[in-house]
């Protein structure tokens, strides 16, 4: 099971935008015409609450047309890198999560240098860890523009938790777990009060939230392969590993699935680590019938980042320019506020985190929670996961090796073992 990044299961209320999809799926980016119009393409892996920012844009500039081409993540980015070697078939602005910007850099001479129309001057814009992962070269090449960021927090059915005897007010379920320890020990609880749900989805997004609570997980912050020797690995994975022996703990979900959906409408499971970009998945699977039933808490350890993406420009492009005035449109600040409100993906950026219409937004299919407050205080302080060059390889074989534990079919000792081995493998 891998650890899936922001937004993956939103790829097809995405494909329903208004604004059509390219009509070359393979994509002829943008294209041009004799009367001095021309077509800009913005490839995505999800819903980035782009639909009405994009409308105004064309509203502002008639003489160009933007259409999004939305594809499920693992394809986006596999697509991507075929197409930057292929030397076409990119679209003008194409997405990139966190997590494959180490590889991405590593191809940095396929993209335009965003620096050469100014993108420098924008720097103070976003918080400087994001910033950081969007530069090569010590900041001379400008690779993409930053979009979100995933702050960590816990979401809970307030009306699964009454029946089990815990408490539903947010703060204080907040303190029933100060540490993940202190979460499995409430799961135990809850589990034992005869509760038909079981307390988390499944592994893959456990084990996620506490990997990415650490400052690196699989390779240190000089690209070093460290996923066999990290304590914070080892200690995670036996957490969750000893977690899903208890049969009422986990509902045995694949995260962003089908079933995982219906978990959702059918209050499968009562908790979800859920960075800010998950809420509207959330509200999108629970359906209205379940308005109100979940509410948002801290997730127990110290925060954490989980996901947020950069928006590059291919140099295969046409219009490199327009492509990045465009990109910077979507990534100004006010945008972001609108992003924030729309789909809940919280703002990189220190002016968009103090805006009084993210801090003080509620979100009423939560309980009314406070959502502006709870996410945008802890995105100040909010330190990134170092994703490695290699990461996108290593990092599967140790969600699989999870997900074997949870099905019964392997022991934890066996289990670690083999994912040591297939990464040992992976990165041969």
């Amino acid at each position: 099971m891998q650890a899936v990044p922001a937004r993956l299961a939103a790829v097809a209320s995405a494909a329903a935008l208004a604004i059509t999809l390219s009509a070359c799926g393979g994509g002829n980016s943008g294209t041009g015409s004799g009367d001095g119009k021309i077509t800009l393409t913005v490839a995505t892996f999800s819903d980035f609450g782009y639909e009405p920012l994009i409308k105004d844009y064309m509203a502002a500039h008639p003489n160009i047309t933007v259409k999004t081409r939305v594809t499920e993540f693992d394809q986006h980015h596999k697509q991507l890198a075929t197409r930057l070697g292929a030397g076409s078939g990119a679209a003008d602005v194409e997405a990139v999560e966190e997590g494959y910007m180490p590889q991405f850099r590593q191809s940095k001479d396929k993209f335009v240098n965003l620096a050469d129309y100014g993108a420098k001057d924008l720097s103070a814009q976003w918080l400087p860890w994001k910033w950081q992962q969007g530069i090569a070269d010590g900041g001379n090449v400008v690779m993409g523009l930053g979009t979100d960021m995933g702050g960590l927090a816990m979401c809970y059915r307030t009306d699964l938790f009454k029946t089990a005897g815990l408490p539903t007010e947010r703060d204080a379920v907040s303190a029933l777990w100060p540490s993940w320890d202190d979460y499995f020990a409430q799961g135990t609880k809850f589990t034992a009060s005869g509760a038909k749900a079981k307390w988390f989805d499944g592994v893959g997004n456990i084990y996620t939230a506490m990997i990415n609570q650490t400052p690196y997980g699989y390779f240190d912050t000089s690209d070093k392969y460290v996923g066999d020797a990290n304590p914070a690995v080892k200690d995670a994975f036996d957490k969750v590993a000893a977690a899903v022996r208890n049969p009422g703990m986990s509902a045995r979900l694949d995260p962003f699935s089908q079933p995982w959906n219906v978990g959702f409408k059918q209050g499968t499971f009562a908790t979800l680590p859920c960075p800010s970009w998950m809420l509207g998945l959330i509200k999108d699977g629970s359906g209205a019938e379940n308005a109100g039933k979940w509410d948002i808490a801290k997730i127990p350890g110290n925060g954490g980042n989980w996901g947020g993406s950069f928006l590059t420009v291919p140099k295969q492009g046409k219009h490199a320019k327009e492509a990045y005035e465009l990109a910077k449109f979507l990534t100004s600040p006010d945008s972001e506020v609108k992003i924030f409100q729309n789909v809940g993906s919280l703002p990189s950026q220190p002016q968009t985190l103090k805006d009084p219409a993210v801090l003080g937004f509620k979100n009423p299919y939560f309980n009314n929670a406070p959502v502006g407050e709870i996410f945008a205080k802890s995105g100040e302080s909010l330190q990134p996961n170092y994703r490695g060059t290699r990461d996108a390889d290593v990092r599967p074989v140790f969600g699989r090796a999870l997900a074997r534990v949870e099905q019964g079919k392997q022991d934890p000792a066996a289990a670690w073992q083999q994912a040591l081995d297939e990464a040992a493998k992976a990165l041969k």
